[in-house]
């Protein structure tokens, strides 16, 4: 059987190509706030050190079986599947992994351009200087009167499917290609910017001393966990998106060097976006360091308002925040529209307008969930909260499980190999190893943490 058939989506122009565009998909909101918060909490650098290892140990790993499966198939994660599934001659039942990460990806592209949709209301606030010299009181009515006005992000929401719609719809190689050559150098150079300023007029030193601190005595089993879960959920493992962009992946080039590049890059951007963020808000006194949304749309305007260039900082830091929200959600919308010109037959234009129009239909749920509808919960959750549990909790770690199952136990070792095929048999065997024995059970842990966390809490 041939193992490595033609693509009828296009092949990225260069190795080079993929690692951004699979970077753009791993660095997200997430990298901006949740690595650096999640690190300084749990010992600073030494849960970095841990949190590394994981990288090595799961995401990488799990992530090379990923770009493995689409790149022997050329095709949508659907189809990826059916081909290694037929090809290995195994159960139907494996091909449901591909369904799962394109059903996980639109639903998570439904609320995550909504969330995205803030930033880029923030960018025009900030261009308009309506963010500078805010107060704590201010910035919570500036964020509340955001999200309570469905109609405005309804609008913003739309605005920023259309720019995915846009890049999606002109092809792997003229849209998605040429819009990750453009957006990524501009997010690394906003990062060093950024970063440059924050060490001329930020507080560098107590931010390093919050991420990098050596602070054995807060690594628990609670942190271990923490950094688990990170490693798997930085890199947009389970969720379809990289397993589309490996089928575009050229033949030639090696998947192992190529992801481990992949995953320093994320983590770098990560610890960049830390110790820029940090360094601004311990510069401000009053503003205490806070996950989430608290801290993007409400601790640092503060921040930027009340130092000098404050404002520059505040522009430049939207901006980064919607190029990298954009990077990552075209990854999310790629692989349906991938699966729809092979099997329906469908222009991609249409197909790429089709599913955001389904995206944003269902994005209004999640609209409507921080305003009119905030107060309708079905076992605790609202529409927005389901769908995040939904995803986050139990598809994205199922997904990532049966990806290293399938791939480690259930493939064919010559399909396999001739993926690897740069790959020496000690190295080989050690990858396998980690997939079939380590990354399973690491998943498995972090989907039961999850559920547990969740209905502990509610």
């Amino acid at each position: 059987m041939d193992v490595q058939p033609k693509s009828m989506h296009g092949i990225w122009s260069s190795r080079w190509t993929f690692i951004l565009a699979a970077t753009g998909s791993a660095v997200g909101l997430g990298n901006l706030w949740k690595f650096p918060y999640v690190a300084g909490s749990f010992g600073g650098g030494a849960f970095v050190l841990i949190y590394l290892v994981c990288i090595l140990l799961i995401g990488v790993p799990v992530m090379m079986a990923e770009v493995l499966l689409g790149r022997a198939a050329r095709k949508s994660p659907i189809n990826a599947m059916h081909h290694a599934v037929v090809a290995s001659g195994s159960r139907s039942g494996w091909r449901l992994i591909g369904w799962v990460g394109i059903f996980s990806a639109l639903l998570i592209l439904s609320f995550y351009a909504v969330i995205a949709g803030w930033a880029m209301d923030y960018f025009t606030l900030t261009a308009k200087g309506a963010l500078y010299k805010l107060s704590g009181d201010d910035a919570v009515l500036v964020f509340s009167n955001l999200v309570g006005d469905p109609l405005r992000l309804v609008l913003w929401q739309s605005a920023f499917l259309a720019l995915c719609l846009f890049v999606v719809a002109a092809g792997v190689q003229r849209g998605l290609g040429r819009a990750i050559t453009i957006l990524m150098p501009i997010l690394f150079l906003l990062l060093i910017v950024m970063m440059l300023l924050a060490v001329l007029k930020g507080d560098f030193y107590s931010a390093w001393m919050f991420l990098f601190a050596f602070d054995f005595e807060s690594i628990t089993w609670r942190a271990v966990l923490e950094a688990m879960g990170l490693a798997f959920f930085t890199l947009s493992i389970g969720m379809g998106a990289i397993m589309a962009y490996g089928a575009y992946m050229p033949a030639e080039d090696s998947i192992g060097r190529t992801v481990l590049t992949v995953a320093i890059l994320d983590s770098v951007v990560a610890v960049i976006a830390g110790l820029m963020i940090f360094s601004i808000v311990f510069a401000t006194p009053g503003i205490e360091p806070s996950a989430g949304p608290g801290l993007m749309f409400i601790s640092l305007p503060v921040a930027f308002g009340n130092m000098a260039g404050g404002q520059l900082l505040s522009f430049l830091f939207f901006f980064l925040v919607v190029i990298a929200a954009w990077s990552s959600a075209i990854s999310l919308l790629e692989p349906a529209v991938a699966w729809l010109i092979e099997d329906k037959k469908i222009s991609r234009p249409k197909a790429s307008i089709f599913l955001s129009f389904l995206v944003w239909i269902l994005g209004l749920g999640t609209v409507l969930s921080f305003n009119i509808a905030k107060d309708i919960k079905v076992v605790g959750f609202t529409f927005f909260d389901a769908l995040d549990f939904l995803t986050a909790n139990i598809m994205l770690p199922l997904s990532g499980f049966a990806i290293a199952v399938f791939a480690g136990f259930i493939m064919r070792r010559d399909l396999v190999r001739a993926q690897m095929i740069d790959l020496k048999t000690k190295y080989l065997w050690l990858w396998l190893w980690l997939l079939r024995y380590v990354a399973p059970v690491a998943v498995l842990i972090i989907f039961l943490m999850g559920i547990y966390d969740k209905f502990s809490s509610v």
